[in-house]
């Protein structure tokens, strides 16, 4: 049996439909209102709180489920009253092609300021899937940091060299290879038919690979595919985790790009995210003792943190090698 703790935290995309229909339950219901940033609203229920947030995409809004009581929540009110299908505990039957005979690729690093850019890419068959959720895989995002190190180091375990793949860019190689093709989803298109392809090596019978779509068409990841990749079915599609190779794959790359994070001394550990005030102070910090060229080596330079910090510290990108004076483009991470 796994000691992982059981799932307590459930994220899903409504639609406008699906929102109303929520509210009525809210409105109707025993919960206590929340107040939460950026929260369209919140409530407390029995162990749980549910929060559907502000930020619309595509017509959708996330919400966010929460607590030692959200799996009933989710069972009992959410699914029959709200989404009009249960699936929960019967994945299986409900999409068999999830856990058959496939590989699924995902990556971890891609928003965090510093750190490498990481992609996985798993293989699995209708036995490794059974084993992989007993050893608790699922999105990384809905689990802790803790669990994610655990997680993945038994899925890697599990699956041995034969049956996973890593393409790991440390900050350098990440740098030069912006410089070169200025597009972050060109880079991750890259990266993940690097791992596809070298799985394929591995596992020349598999028939089709899952990815988590990055890019805002599938052609960005189909030119970047190679022999083996054309080869077989490639079906790129958003919120794949809930594909146990694509989950898989999740949370190996997050559990590596932490490893990576953390290094050998805990004192010496890098920020993770980019948005945190934190992580810019720590990177002021550095360039103040190390000078400009830091940049280049611990973090992705193209972010626009980067003139933050080289102002704050009396630099410009003039101060970077030709590499590091390439920018960003406001909507790339976005896409």
């Amino acid at each position: 049996m796994s000691d992982i703790a059981p799932r307590t935290t459930y994220t899903y995309e409504l639609t406008e439909d699906q929102q109303e229909l929520l509210l009525g339950v809210m409105l109707t219901g025993n919960y206590r209102r929340r107040e939460v940033p950026y929260a369209l609203w919140s409530v407390e229920g029995d162990r749980f709180n549910a929060t559907l947030y502000e930020k619309e995409k595509h017509g959708r809004r996330k919400l966010c489920i929460q607590g030692r009581g959200a799996e009933d929540f989710v069972l009992f009110v959410l699914e029959p009253k709200v989404l009009g299908a249960a699936s929960l505990g019967y994945e299986e039957v409900l999409h068999p092609e999830n856990f058959s005979a496939h590989a699924g690729s995902d990556e971890s690093g891609k928003g965090d300021y510093f750190g490498p850019l990481v992609v996985a890419c798993c293989y699995t068959d209708e036995s490794l899937s059974a084993q992989m959720k007993e050893l608790g895989a699922r999105d990384c995002k809905q689990m802790s940091d803790k669990q994610v190190l655990a997680v993945g180091a038994a899925l890697r375990k599990l699956l041995g060299p034969e049956r996973y793949t890593v393409v790991k860019l440390g900050n350098a190689a990440y740098n030069r290879l912006y410089a070169r093709m200025k597009n972050i989803n060109r880079m991750l298109a890259w990266a993940h038919a690097t791992a596809i392809e070298e799985l394929l090596g591995k596992q020349p019978a598999c028939p089709r690979v899952v990815v988590d779509q990055f890019a805002h068409t599938e052609s960005t990841i189909a030119k970047a595919l190679k022999e083996r990749g054309r080869r077989v079915e490639v079906v790129q599609r958003h919120k794949a985790e809930d594909d146990i190779a694509v989950a898989a794959a999740s949370v190996i790359a997050r559990e590596l790009f932490l490893r990576e994070m953390q290094g050998e001394d805990p004192e010496s550990a890098l920020p993770i995210g980019s948005s945190d005030p934190k992580v810019k102070e720590f990177a002021i910090e550095r360039v103040r003792a190390e000078g400009p060229n830091y940049l280049m080596n611990h973090c992705k330079a193209h972010f626009r943190t980067t003139d933050q910090v080289l102002e704050a510290c009396g630099f410009t990108r003039g101060d970077l090698p030709p590499e590091g004076q390439v920018t960003n483009v406001a909507r790339e991470l976005a896409g």
